[in-house]
């Protein structure tokens, strides 16, 4: 089973900048997945990577501001979010999924979850 730990998350002003990392118990999966959930609100896709990082997709709100990586030597991937807006708060949760890169920011599609990391803006 893949175990998932965020952390990263911060409460900084608008336009600041936060690097968000996901780190991996196992390397069995084809793709990771950002997501984030306001307070109210439902859980949203930010952004995913396959496995070998060859493919990457963001949601519109964060394109151009946010860019995901991974390091597979260290079983990690990140988060780097810049620019960032009043209504980028959320709890941001990582997650990762065996399933083909079909739709990469369903949460459905994904099977395990890490436990969240706080992200608070400012304005």
């Amino acid at each position: 089973q893949v175990q998932l730990v965020e952390s990263g998350g911060d409460s900084v002003q608008a336009g600041g900048s936060l690097r968000l990392s996901c780190a991996a118990s196992e390397y069995y999966y084809t793709r990771i997945g950002w997501f984030r959930q306001a307070a109210g609100k439902e859980r949203e896709g930010v952004a995913a990577i396959s496995s070998g990082g060859g493919l990457t997709v963001y949601a519109t709100s964060v394109k151009g501001r946010f860019t995901i990586s991974r390091d597979n030597a260290k079983n990690t991937v990140y988060l780097q979010m810049n620019s960032l807006k009043p209504e980028d708060t959320a709890m941001y949760y990582c997650a990762a999924s065996s399933s083909a890169w079909n739709q990469p920011l369903n949460r459905y599609d994904y099977r395990y979850w890490g436990q969240g990391t706080q992200v608070s803006v400012s304005s």
